[in-house]
């Protein structure tokens, strides 16, 4: 009974030792992991501090009035080209179509002539009196 007590103690120590040793190499590998995401956000992080610096560099005044003057035929504005606030159009007033479209159809509506009501046909299609049958 000893020996097999021994035996069941052994292998739970070695399997102990295994599973630790499997957690401690996990956690090397990501940490390891770790350490390389770092190293490509800091990557990343200079690219966008190169890319920051090349835009100030292009988007530079004298620079673009150079580029401006070469390519693009611009001639300095004339006071004449100017608008003054009374020469602008008066702003169109605020309107709101489907309220302007029901009040269309209800004076269309309004201003239609009522059909020739026959009391054998009422428009609401009750029976009128005259053609009720007796006894109903």
């Amino acid at each position: 009974m000893m020996r097999f007590l021994h035996s069941i103690a052994i292998t739970c120590l070695i399997a102990s030792a295994a599973y630790a040793y499997s957690i401690k190499y996990d956690t090397l590998y990501y940490a390891e992991e770790i350490a390389k995401l770092n190293v490509k956000l800091r990557q990343q992080h200079d690219a966008i501090a190169v890319a920051k610096a090349e835009w100030a560099l292009l988007t530079r005044p004298e620079r673009l009035q150079v580029l401006a003057e070469r390519n693009v035929d611009l001639q300095p504005m004339q006071v004449a080209q100017l608008a003054r606030f009374s020469d602008l159009p008066a702003r169109p007033p605020k309107d709101d179509e489907i309220g302007r479209k029901l009040d269309m159809l209800m004076s269309l509506e309004a201003t239609a002539t009522p059909k020739d009501k026959r009391s054998d046909s009422p428009a609401d299609g009750r029976m009128s009196s005259a053609t009720r049958t007796p006894g109903r």
